[in-house]
């Protein structure tokens, strides 16, 4: 219990309701109901019970309970298995459970959010690079692409 408590020194109870804004600098772990803002240079633990609506800023993040709102977590998010998220999210590091559920956008990395943007395709200009040379049928080993099957490359007569 020692670890819970130096991590998160404050828990607000499965029995406490808050509405408004929460800024804190170490850890928190919540249980109850919170509805507002929360801004934080340290960790938010919302644990499986718990139930959030609320834009979050925070270090670190770890959901096991329910959330809706828009998240901006500097580190890294944890959705574990029994959390549910909705909203748009921005975060250097994501780790999903399986089970947990994901309702949003998302921006994983250092990455700028005009970076992030794409240009609809009737901006884009025709390729010109080696992948144009490759013909319907013809294997192709463009990183990313299926490897041939043996049955799918043939020699041509005459070779």
């Amino acid at each position: 219990m020692s670890d819970v408590n130096e991590q998160y020194p404050t828990v607000l109870g499965t029995d406490a309701r808050f509405k408004g804004e929460l800024s804190f600098d170490k850890g928190v772990r919540m249980e109850g109901t919170f509805e507002g803002q929360i801004n934080s240079k340290g960790s938010l633990h919302v644990a499986e019970g718990a139930k959030i609506m609320a834009d979050i800023e925070a270090a670190n993040v770890t959901i096991e309970g329910e959330c809706k709102g828009n998240l901006t977590v500097s580190e890294k998010l944890h959705l574990m298995a029994t959390a549910r998220l909705e909203g748009d999210l921005k975060t250097n590091r994501l780790e999903i459970a399986d089970g947990a559920i994901f309702l949003g956008k998302v921006v994983v990395g250092q990455a700028s959010p005009e970076a992030s943007v794409r240009r609809p395709a009737s901006t884009l200009q025709p390729s010109t690079g080696p992948l144009d040379s490759i013909k319907p049928g013809q294997p192709s080993m463009a990183p990313g692409a299926p490897r041939p099957r043996p049955q799918d490359m043939r020699i041509p007569a005459g070779s």
